[in-house]
């Protein structure tokens, strides 16, 4: 009895408002609860068969309650989506995925929530375990200094932004053993000069600037974008990435971590 109690209690209609938050809720094995996502949630592929609730930054209040949520999902770093919740009167959870700490932190509390705190726990451990794993091995190899590009104008190496110390990619980019150019600027996603590119002349760039659209980027326009950057960094190693596991900060940041350790130490066999 009190097993179906805590059953009914439990969130089985959960609306996710960030693709970061729908790959926690399928890591957890909460697929099937799921019942609306953004347009932008492209992970799992089954996620995408989801209705929509517009996208991140421009949410569908409307879409969301035609979905008749019990339980909206969404992220501090978002007050367009989470000062509006109140007014639908559905019960919410407010998460913080800024940190490699506060992504796992956010999957315990989600797994709490939900009622599967030890698939949560075991797969926190798990991810913690790999994160160390890559940790170790590149704390053996030189550090390299890495620029990572995730904004400028398409075409063109101009209006250029990469990330800066505090984003929590400079702690994946740390993990697989880069040194971030632009570590000292503590902007999450500072906007830089060339002149500022060739004074700190990075050995690795990549770049997945004018690639946010991960799903309609070919290989042809990544050969181009590694073109751009032959006049301006001849010096440097330059990778064209379009991928969501470099900008989704949730279950796959081991992942990204390897990726990153595979471009900026191609020679250690990652």
């Amino acid at each position: 009895m009190r097993s179906l109690m805590l059953a009914a209690l439990l969130a089985q209609r959960i609306v996710s408002t960030a693709p970061s938050i729908t790959e926690m809720l399928y890591s957890l094995g909460l697929g099937d609860r799921v019942v609306a996502v953004t347009m932008y949630c492209h992970y799992p592929p089954e996620a995408r068969q989801k209705p929509k609730i517009g996208t991140y930054l421009s949410p569908d209040l409307e879409a969301m309650l035609r979905a008749k949520p019990d339980l909206i999902v969404t992220l501090e770093s978002a007050p367009n989506v989470r000062d509006k919740l109140p007014a639908l009167r559905v019960p919410a959870l407010v998460l913080r995925n800024d940190t490699v700490a506060h992504i796992l932190e956010s999957m315990v509390t989600l797994g709490e929530r939900t009622g599967v705190p030890a698939v949560a726990r075991e797969r926190v451990a798990a991810i913690g375990e790999d994160l160390k794993l890559l940790q170790e091995r590149a704390a053996k190899l030189p550090r390299r200094s890495v620029m990572f590009v995730v904004g400028r104008t398409p075409g063109t190496v101009q209006d250029l932004v990469v990330v800066g110390g505090g984003s929590y990619l400079n702690e994946l980019l740390e993990r697989a053993g880069g040194r971030n150019a632009f570590a000292d600027t503590r902007i999450t996603y500072p906007k830089v000069s060339r002149e500022e590119v060739l004074a700190r002349r990075p050995e690795v760039v990549i770049d997945m600037g004018d690639m946010a659209d991960t799903d309609k980027v070919s290989e042809a326009h990544k050969r181009a974008v590694v073109q751009l950057w032959k006049p301006v960094a001849p010096w440097a190693r330059v990778y064209a990435v379009a991928s969501d596991i470099f900008v989704v900060p949730g279950p796959r940041v081991a992942q990204a971590t390897r990726e990153m350790g595979r471009m900026i130490h191609p020679e250690a066999g990652w």
